[in-house]
């Protein structure tokens, strides 16, 4: 059990697995079931981004500078503030002979569980990266352990399209496996123009929902109008709780994709009685979406995406083959980025 969860690889505080540790080792030695990676880029999670860009008022050397340190000191990219980390890719350098992930050297993969649980080491300063983006040219390495989860990157999509999409493929498999538990729900998804957005909305309406969505601009409206993703788009900010209830009504699926925190409350009054928010933020409180529905009176069931439903790496990249509009807004994304 040790080796599998990396408990190995913990270096402070003892007793703790990897994501709750505050160092870990990151030495590119492999233990009989791990995986190295040789790193080509990461992906940092949003709510960690927008932390740090906020903090360094888009100062792209004073960001990168940033990272840097975090993983020099943490072993992990971990942020601090916000507690999340993101993922990456890269190419399978050596693998144990213990180890039971379904790679071979030589494969390029991403890895599809946090970079705040992943050791980590970065060899090259990050001197290719401007800092002004969440995707990261890198070099260095990483560390799966026996729990990991890897996914080899397909052949059909570049791989900074793979990397986007699996960095919250999370999202619409969860989407799928609750909208097929209610008869005909209407799912609202705040933030719906955005990746993890775009593909719940896609994964709502291809299970059957009446979608609904709420963006902050205009522009986020006419893209996803264009994308004919939501059969209703409504622009508020979404930690705006009566502004949200006013401007989307109810639904009995709510699902909250977005990166700044205080949109617990709005969710929670946009969900009709017997619903069901799901949190797919990193900038979520806990404790405020409990005493807000608790304060709200609110019977709703409340889940917390925690990024892993079996198959949601395939989900996700057969959404984005399937649905047009999808990927074409993950490329404007990227391309913007």
């Amino acid at each position: 059990m040790a080796g599998s969860v990396g408990l190995t690889r913990v270096l402070e505080p003892a007793g703790v697995l990897p994501q709750a540790a505050w160092r870990l080792d990151a030495s590119p030695e492999i233990g009989p079931d791990e995986v190295r990676i040789r790193v080509q880029r990461l992906n940092l999670d949003a709510a960690s981004y927008r932390q740090l860009a906020s903090k360094h008022e888009g100062d792209g050397a004073a960001i990168r500078a940033e990272v840097l340190d975090i993983v020099e000191t943490r072993g992990k990219m971990h942020n601090p503030v916000t507690g999340s980390g993101g993922m990456l890719i890269g190419v399978v350098d050596e693998v144990g002979p213990e180890s039971p992930l379904p790679v071979k050297p030589g494969d390029r993969v991403a890895t599809l569980v946090s970079l705040t649980l992943t050791p980590l080491r970065i060899t090259d300063g990050l001197a290719s990266w401007d800092g002004l983006s969440e995707q990261v040219p890198a070099e260095g390495t990483a560390i799966l352990f026996g729990r990991s989860i890897v996914g080899v990157l397909p052949d059909d999509l570049p791989a900074e399209l793979a990397l986007a999409v699996y960095d919250v493929c999370g999202a619409p498999a969860l989407v799928d496996r609750v909208v097929r538990q209610y008869q005909d729900p209407t799912v609202l998804v705040l933030g719906g123009a955005g990746k993890s957005g775009s593909l719940s909305l896609a994964a709502a309406r291809r299970a059957g929902a009446r979608t609904k969505a709420v963006v902050v601009s205009a522009a986020e409206r006419d893209s996803l109008l264009a994308a004919g993703l939501a059969d209703e788009i409504a622009i508020a900010d979404a930690r705006d709780p009566v502004a949200v209830a006013q401007a989307a009504g109810t639904a009995d699926i709510t699902v909250v994709c977005v990166d700044v925190p205080g949109c617990e409350h709005g969710a929670i009054l946009a969900t009709a009685p017997g619903g069901t928010v799901i949190f797919f933020s990193m900038a979520t409180s806990f404790p405020a979406a409990a005493l807000g529905a608790e304060g709200l009176a609110a019977d709703v069931t409340m889940l917390v995406g925690n990024g892993y439903v079996p198959g949601h790496a395939d989900f996700a990249v057969g959404l984005l083959r399937e649905v047009p509009a999808v990927r074409a807004l993950f490329e404007a994304r990227i391309a913007a980025d």
